[in-house]
């Protein structure tokens, strides 16, 4: 069995297209995958923390690239690599979006970017366990994902407290443990990084650029509902 080859135009056409592209790598290594795109392995991710979800990216043929659009603008999808370990568990939290602390009045949750990123997800679980080496790591099955009615009620709920104290000069009181679903945490190479922000009194500060996250309890939800649907 191969790997599917490039031809023609590399990004899928359609949704059909994208998963057959998706479900062809569940069962190969990323050292594999990374062979067939000749792109070089790193020896580990410290420096390179983006490099699987680069790698499936160019696998997929994702055209969005750093841009604030999905990965599939045309399909209306994004996609998210998701490491998880030997029980099938998210290891860690999944990046939505950036947080806008600044000329974000008049932002409603329909008008979003983490409703725009969240509406279909493609998700692809990788084994991300330390002990496994990088290249030997396999890829899983693909899920096709929308947020059920409840999932997104909880979603809206979380952004509409979040961005409220973020409106109303509380960003540096946000912590990991705010939302049930979504949570706002610092988004920065390094901690010298720095963004204006509203203060208690309106007055702009300075602070660290922030980001919505998915929680794990909520990813975790999410494969375990498709591990069941396997099961009927």
């Amino acid at each position: 069995m191969s790997l599917l080859t490039r031809t023609g135009d590399f990004s899928p056409c359609n949704e059909q297209a994208l998963l057959a592209r998706a479900n062809s790598m569940a069962g190969y290594s990323l050292g594999e995958i990374a062979q067939f795109l000749m792109m070089p392995i790193p020896a580990n991710l410290t420096t390179q923390k983006g490099w699987v979800g680069n790698l499936i990216e160019t696998f997929l043929g994702a055209s969005a690239g750093n841009k604030a659009e999905q990965d599939f603008a045309r399909l209306g999808i994004e996609l998210k690599t998701i490491p998880i370990n030997h029980l099938g568990e998210p290891l860690e939290t999944t990046f939505v979006s950036v947080a806008p602390l600044m000329a974000n009045y008049g932002i409603t949750w329909e008008t979003s970017h983490v409703k725009y990123k969240l509406a279909k997800v493609l998700w692809v679980p990788v084994e991300g366990e330390r002990s496994i080496p990088l290249a030997k790591r396999k890829v899983g099955a693909p899920i096709l994902w929308t947020p059920s009615a409840e999932q997104e009620q909880q979603l809206k709920q979380d952004w509409h407290e979040l961005m409220e104290m973020i409106a109303l000069g509380q960003v540096e009181k946000i912590t990991a443990r705010y939302g049930t679903y979504l949570q706002i945490r610092p988004k920065a190479a390094n901690g010298k990084a720095l963004t204006e922000a509203i203060g208690e009194n309106g007055q702009p500060i300075l602070t660290r650029p922030r980001g919505f996250y998915l929680k794990k309890i909520f990813t975790a939800q999410i494969l375990h509902d498709w591990y069941q649907s396997l099961k009927q």
